[in-house]
């Protein structure tokens, strides 16, 4: 649920990413995106005071701010980059023996929500079991640079009827410090409100949940 603004900019919810810092599982760094202004961030590294920094700067030792979006940004954590969204649940990201997971925690509905990419373009995922692959409106795809419309389009069964929807491969998705390439998708000619990531995204991973807390770890 996103939490409203004031008018500076600054967000007063914290929600944190956890970046694996260094190799072999080495204690994580926390940074968090508490505000976005044009060409600066305010990030909240571990317990620290929150910093407004500009692109291109160091919040703390290793974590440098690369790019600035309306309500996101790229920070590089020890040579590792990972876009966070404002107002969204925390995700984890750790990487063990080469092994590349996501961990979610769940919102008040018990749904799974996070901040990822498609082709590099930053979206927003639910995780959606019941969807056969990655499902998104047309919007979505534009900002992707899919062109869905050099497929053919083919009638579906959605919760509100029968719709058309255009079979597409995405290139990249990622969530996390998961990438995934050459994924099945579906593009519908009406934009979603979220990226539904469906299982031909979630097949490739190990998903174990425990309690309100979803891990995701690729396989393959």
């Amino acid at each position: 649920m996103r939490i409203g603004r004031s008018k500076c900019g600054f967000w007063p919810g914290l929600f944190a990413l956890a970046l694996c810092a260094g190799a072999g599982g080495a204690a994580a760094v926390e940074v968090s995106l508490a505000g976005v202004f044009p060409g600066k961030a305010v990030l909240v590294v571990g317990e620290g005071a929150p910093r407004t920094v500009g692109v291109g700067q160091s919040a703390a030792d290793g974590v440098r701010l690369i790019a600035v979006d309306h309500d996101s940004a790229v920070v590089e954590v020890h040579g590792r980059r990972q876009t966070l969204r404002l107002g969204e649940r925390s995700i984890s990201v750790a990487s063990q023996a080469g092994q590349q997971s996501a961990i979610l925690q769940a919102d008040g509905k018990g749904h799974f929500i996070t901040a990822g990419s498609l082709n590099g373009a930053t979206v927003v995922f639910l995780v959606d079991t019941g969807a056969s692959v990655i499902s998104l409106g047309a919007g979505d795809a534009s900002r992707a640079g899919i062109d869905y419309r050099r497929s053919e389009a083919v009638p579906t069964l959605t919760a509100n009827g029968i719709t058309r929807v255009w079979p597409v491969k995405i290139d990249q998705v990622r969530v996390g410090d998961i990438l995934i390439r050459n994924v099945d998708g579906a593009v519908h000619e009406m934009d979603l409100p979220v990226v539904l990531l469906g299982m031909s995204f979630l097949n490739r991973m190990e998903m174990v949940r425990t309690g309100e807390r979803l891990e995701l770890r690729q396989r393959y």
